[in-house]
């Protein structure tokens, strides 16, 4: 059974990796002067960023995949979760560098990432539909057993049948694209992700997934350790390639021990995130009016006065008190 103090172990060695990375592969982003370029339609406070290196993803990639393969417990769950990290890297990678290294503003087209994305959900979902012991269930949150509302009874596990691999294709993409909107501020999607994969971790702990309770907590050192290069002032952003493959993470670890629907929960700044856009764009089209003073929603925030570093921590904070809500929704 694996205990505790491996999974400390783990968060300690990918946290040092990355520390050590750190000062190899920032100088190297900056030879290559691939600067962020910052919109000047955002916060004012902002452009003073601009020529920040990004990319920084690599770090936390590369770390995360050191620390899982020297954690000598390896099978197939972590290989998958690992994978679907990778290859979302990667198309963060390619997006990152048409835009500032190929110096082309729109990077990869919408629907050439969406499409992207998609192949590597499905590849996930596929996996899951037929490697998983419950098939196409999935676990239902604050559930135990069976809940019966009324005539209406809520299984502890339900069973999504044909449905399964559109709704696992949703919630990955779903979530790559959320924590890929999370990362606005410096330290912001780290942060808030580092806390989600320590929640993972001591779940993936208590109910025995080994596996992705090492990748889980690897993933969790990488996110604290870039903490030290990527907290205000930045001296690195991690870019798409890092914002995606934080998403494709979680969202990996969540499928594979059948709790997709735990995301939106522990996850809430990712998804507020999200529908802070979805409203304004719909406000806006249909009344002309704007909801936020300017989305995603850490931007209100800041133009509500916030610091940022008030902002990132609130958000953290935030993040937090949903994973203990989360613990007790699993429990």
């Amino acid at each position: 059974m694996l205990q505790q103090n491996q999974l400390i172990y783990t968060i300690i060695i990918g946290f040092f990796i990355t520390l050590l990375l750190g000062p190899l592969i920032i100088p190297f982003l900056r030879r290559l002067k691939v600067g962020q370029t910052v919109r000047e339609e955002g916060p004012q406070s902002h452009l003073s960023k601009t020529g920040t290196p990004t990319i920084g993803g690599i770090i936390i990639i590369v770390s995360i995949i050191i620390t899982s393969f020297t954690s000598g417990i390896i099978n197939t769950d972590l290989l998958v979760a690992l994978g679907a990290t990778i290859a979302f890297g990667l198309i963060g990678f390619i997006d990152d560098f048409i835009k500032v290294v190929l110096k082309r503003n729109l990077g990869l087209r919408a629907y050439q990432k969406l499409l992207l994305q998609i192949t590597v959900a499905v590849f996930l979902a596929i996996y899951q539909s037929n490697a998983s012991v419950v098939q196409t269930k999935v676990i239902i949150p604050f559930v135990e057993g069976n809940l019966q509302i009324g005539n209406i009874v809520i299984p502890q596990y339900f069973d999504l049948g044909i449905f399964y691999i559109p709704f696992i294709v949703f919630v990955v993409v779903a979530t790559v694209n959320s924590v890929n909107l999370t990362d606005g501020l410096d330290g912001l999607a780290a942060g808030v992700t580092l806390i989600i994969t320590a929640f993972f971790s001591l779940l993936a702990m208590s109910w025995g997934y080994t596996s992705l309770a090492i990748f889980s907590s690897a993933v969790t050192g990488a996110c604290l350790g870039f903490l030290r290069y990527n907290t205000h002032p930045a001296q690195v952003f991690m870019g798409d390639t890092g914002s995606l493959a934080l998403g494709g993470a979680v969202a990996a670890v969540a499928i594979l021990m059948n709790v997709p629907l735990i995301i939106p929960i522990v996850g809430g700044i990712y998804f507020a995130e999200t529908v802070s856009v979805i409203l304004q764009v719909i406000s806006f089209k249909a009344t002309g009016k704007r909801i936020f003073k300017m989305t995603p929603l850490h931007h209100h925030f800041e133009l509500s006065g916030w610091a940022e570093t008030k902002v990132v921590t609130v958000f953290w904070i935030v993040t937090v008190v949903l994973c203990l809500i989360g613990i007790l929704a699993l429990h």
